[in-house]
């Protein structure tokens, strides 16, 4: 089902027209795996329309197969998975590879410390240097078994339990994809599992869940959430309707900002509260940015976003603010860039173990583009004049997909233009992009090679 250029893609973007246009990003990266996770592990038949066909779906759609779903996709981009309900995956014959599916990874260990097999999980360069430990560890205490590299880190062998005990955790720190993954564990389990947040994270799972038939509860618990899961529900086979990725937005949103002249129409984007942070960032910043045509999918919120070039200001954008936002930071430091005075980002310390340590990257990319940046701790700070920065430099992305995204809209509106030196990690959220943005007016060509 998956497969990427095996040689580097080195794009470069140079000033565009004035963007100009209606269009659909593709799908929810994160709904995608969750649909296809649920409708694996429900009885009866799951389609799913809009899915998004990236690397890091399309591994979660292969994983399934592999532990026994059936999964298909048919005419007009409808898939379709007959489950084998809680509790039925079967032992997969070879090793699951989840290349670069940092979300696929995680949720799968919770879906699998609950089945009394063994399966073995790994990844590309990228994810087997992400630290796994925060999952693993709380998953451990349900009685599974991982054996893994130091902090956790893939290749992982997974050995579930027979007896899995419930789960009464209260998170560190919020984390949609550690939440995800331990009430996905709890789904095979006997009685209530249990997960504080202190402050709510993305809940995709938790609506998905509901829709899916299972017994969940959410209340308001001080500035955070308690979700309780009673274990062994019969899920059952849903039509799931995946909306526009709102991280995906966030690119042509940006580009429309920055480039003058600019109008856009996105259409039937996820504004789900806990995913649109940034939004509500940028219009504090003096983005105009509109929501129409606001409307109910599936148990998500949708809307029609409408976005023109603006005038930017600088602002204080509070650590609170992170869990709503946080695969959103390498653009709006982009967007920083053309704005007018300080804006300062706090409290971004995950940011260091994603895909890359997008802080570091960030902050040296922008620096060598012309843009006054620098970090303070776990705070990122541009200095931002209003003008055109220079551009004019090649950036090493390491195959992280937002950050090569980025500079590609950096170029959009600098002196001179910016290049990446590895497109090929963009596929795994938004395939195509460069495609799409040209047909809006933005000139995004190969590099020439030197």
């Amino acid at each position: 089902m998956s497969s990427a250029p095996a040689r580097p893609v080195t794009l470069r973007s140079q000033a565009a027209s004035p963007l100009s246009g209606t269009i659909r990003v593709p799908g929810d990266k994160s709904i995608s795996h969750r649909a296809l996770m649920l409708g694996a592990i429900s009885v009866g038949e799951t389609v799913i329309e809009g899915l998004l066909e990236g690397e890091d779906v399309l591994r979660t759609a292969e994983a399934m197969q592999k532990l026994g779903a059936t999964v298909r996709k048919e005419s007009g981009g409808r898939w379709i998975l007959s489950g084998r309900g809680v509790g039925g995956l079967a032992e997969p014959d070879d090793v699951l590879d989840m290349g670069n599916a940092g979300t696929g990874a995680r949720l799968l260990m919770g879906l699998l410390s609950s089945h009394p097999f063994t399966a073995v999980l790994t990844g590309d360069a990228s994810l087997r240097s992400r630290p796994m430990a925060r999952v693993t560890n709380p998953l451990e205490k349900t009685g599974a078994r991982f054996l893994s590299r130091t902090r956790g880190r893939l290749p992982v062998t997974i050995t579930g339990t027979e007896r899995p005990l419930p789960l009464d955790y209260t998170l560190p720190v919020a984390s949609a994809q550690v939440k995800s993954a331990i009430l996905l564990a709890g789904l095979n389990t006997p009685g209530q599992t249990r997960v504080v947040e202190p402050s709510p994270s993305r809940d995709h799972t938790e609506r998905m869940l509901k829709a899916f038939g299972a017994d969940i509860q959410v209340e308001e618990h001080g500035a955070g959430r308690i979700i309780t899961l009673t274990g062994h529900p019969e899920l059952t086979g849903q039509t799931v309707r995946v909306p526009a990725d709102p991280s995906s937005a966030a690119f042509p949103v940006a580009a429309a900002l920055i480039v003058p002249g600019s109008h856009l129409t996105l259409t039937n984007v996820c504004i789900n509260p806990s995913r649109i942070g940034l939004y509500k960032t940028l219009q504090e910043m003096g983005a105009d940015i509109h929501f129409e045509n606001v409307r109910d999918e599936n148990g998500e919120p949708v809307a029609d976003l409408v976005v023109r070039h603006s005038p930017l200001k600088g602002i204080n954008v509070p650590a609170e603010r992170a869990p709503s936002m946080i695969d959103e930071y390498p653009i709006l430091s982009v967007v920083a860039a053309f704005a007018s005075g300080e804006t300062r980002m706090n409290g971004l310390g995950e940011l260091r173990i994603k895909e890359s340590d997008r802080l570091a990257l960030m902050t040296d990319g922008l620096l060598s583009c012309g843009v006054n940046a620098r970090t303070e701790g776990d705070d990122l700070i541009i200095q931002g004049t209003g003008k055109q920065p220079e551009g004019g430099k090649m950036i090493a992305v390491q195959l992280d997909h937002r950050i090569g995204m980025s500079f590609l809209v950096l170029g959009m509106a600098t002196r001179t233009p910016v290049s990446v030196d590895d497109a090929r990690a963009i596929d795994t959220s938004f395939p195509d992009f460069a495609n799409l943005m040209n047909s809006l007016g933005a000139r995004i060509t190969l590099a020439p090679e030197e």
